[in-house]
């Protein structure tokens, strides 16, 4: 889907002052629902072209899609899962050959696995490390040359607040999660002499279907012991995202952004 059928190269300019400039590309990967989404309507609102990607939820991403381009915006749908390298790369190639340039990069598809370690086998821990790490790791690779060239870009990784702290039955999404905060730390020295920053964040319970196995009185003892009160919101992820990846935040690189209600101070 492009931008209602308007030419390509006139998507990818906005009128800026006397002149034109060329319109940012960010790339929001798992943006069918939740964060994702939230944080790919809000770029579309703030005038970038957004590439939502998807794995398995088409309808979801879709749907998406073709609400922000009714409305105006600029966006495409780009299927790829992110533990293939060459779905990865493909993508990425989409992207520039549609708009030109990639500007930013959100890290967020995930999946988690809740259970003793006892009664996670192989299969599960590796399908978690594999979505959840090599995943961010296989896009900031593909993104990394793009970014290089250009001499900027930033890249936001979307972790949890347990990989700060590990969570109990949660072993797989903690070790992945800790893994993406190294991730993050490590590759932001590597790319700060380009001029391209890399942080992280880590939400704490935010109201969205990762949550859907909880049961109701298991998610309010949670907010039981959030400072605040409450479950956090996607729109509120998806604003910090935005934060990182505008002009306010250049000097700001190698960061863990824990937006959590006090629940991890």
């Amino acid at each position: 889907i492009l931008n209602s059928g308007k030419n390509i190269n006139a998507a990818r300019l906005v009128r800026h002052g006397w002149g034109l400039i060329m319109k940012k590309t960010v790339i929001v990967t798992g943006s069918s629902k939740g964060i994702g989404a939230a944080t790919a309507i809000l770029f579309a609102q703030s005038g970038w072209n957004v590439v939502i990607n998807y794995n398995e939820s088409f309808e979801s991403a879709n749907l998406l899609c073709r609400s922000l381009v009714s409305n105006g915006y600029s966006a495409i749908i780009q299927k790829a899962n992110v533990a293939n390298k060459l779905e990865v790369d493909i993508m990425v190639k989409e992207a520039l050959y549609k708009f030109g340039s990639i500007d930013v990069l959100v890290n967020n598809a995930g999946v988690a696995y809740q259970g003793l370690i006892t009664d996670t086998d192989e299969i599960d821990f590796d399908r978690i490390i594999d979505v959840d790490l090599k995943g961010v790791f296989n896009c900031c690779k593909a993104v990394t040359p793009v970014m290089v060239n250009q001499k900027s870009g930033c890249i936001v990784n979307i972790s949890s607040m347990w990989g700060q702290v590990g969570a109990s039955c949660e072993v797989a999404y903690s070790a992945a999660k800790a893994g993406v905060i190294g991730l993050t730390k490590a590759l932001a020295k590597e790319l700060a002499p380009s001029g391209i920053t890399v942080n992280c964040i880590a939400p704490g319970l935010i109201e969205t279907g990762m949550n859907s196995n909880l049961t109701i009185e298991e998610l309010n003892d949670f907010v039981e012991g959030i400072p605040l009160g409450r479950m956090g919101s996607a729109d509120e992820i998806a604003a910090a995202v935005r934060f990182l990846s505008s002009p306010a935040a250049e000097y700001i690189t190698g960061q863990v952004l824990g937006i959590n209600g006090g629940y991890v101070i």
